[in-house]
């Protein structure tokens, strides 16, 4: 799967991304499992805003900026997408708070430019084909100076996850259809803790811990080594 073809995912599903995290149309599946959602969500928050992110912090992959806030107020914040049409959205949401950060179109796949205190990523590493994990890995860490925090939150495979009327995904590859009728079909890997971890360790981080929500979230934070 090509990384155009991502691209041009996101880039025509900006204007609906949000509603995935709030459940709206499509992507309700009911009050039970939309509160499950919420639940989840809300923990998921909690436990990155408990992370010792400060400083220098990179959002790569940043999307709609759902999680910019938070990051915006722990440190001086760059985000990052490869697409424009997110990052207006991303944009607002952190003006509509009184925040700001500098916004940049910048695929997370680009060479650093620094050495930076935190590097996050929200539901982008389940994006990353499995034969180019470890290369990505090595990437995060050259972002980061010897100390410096990963951060990292994506997707549990569960069928009350995405929209209602997604294909359950399979052989790493996900259809996904739009409101207007479009469908794309991208790379979605849903990587387990101990793969995770120990994909980790191999790139060079240190104390590598990666939990689970009960059905929808994987939480992951490890350290670049000194």
């Amino acid at each position: 799967m090509s990384d155009s073809t991502l691209r041009d995912y996101y880039a025509a599903r900006a204007d609906e991304y949000d509603d995935w995290y709030l459940r709206r149309g499509r992507y309700s599946h009911g009050p039970d499992a939309d509160s499950t959602w919420q639940t989840e969500l809300d923990a998921a928050g909690a436990w990155l805003e408990s992370l010792p992110l400060r400083g220098d912090i990179v959002e790569l992959a940043a999307g709609t900026g759902w999680w910019s806030p938070l990051l915006a107020r722990r440190g001086e914040l760059s985000l990052y997408d490869a697409n424009s049409q997110p990052l207006v959205i991303a944009n607002d949401r952190l003006a509509d708070l009184g925040l700001s950060a500098t916004i940049e179109v910048r695929d997370a796949w680009a060479k650093p430019d620094r050495a930076v205190d935190a590097v996050f990523m929200g539901f982008w590493l389940s994006h990353v084909p499995r034969a180019r994990l470890a290369d990505f890995l090595a990437l995060c860490r050259a972002w980061l100076k010897p100390g410096g925090t990963l951060a990292l939150i994506d997707s549990r495979l569960d069928p009350q996850s995405s929209a209602t009327n997604h294909p359950t995904p399979s052989d790493d590859l996900s259809k996904r259809r739009l409101n207007d009728g479009r469908e794309f079909t991208i790379t979605k890997i849903y990587w387990t803790p101990v793969e995770m971890e120990a994909a980790l360790a191999a790139a060079g981080f240190v104390a590598a811990e990666v939990q689970q929500t009960p059905r929808f979230f994987i939480l992951g934070r490890a350290t670049a080594a000194i």
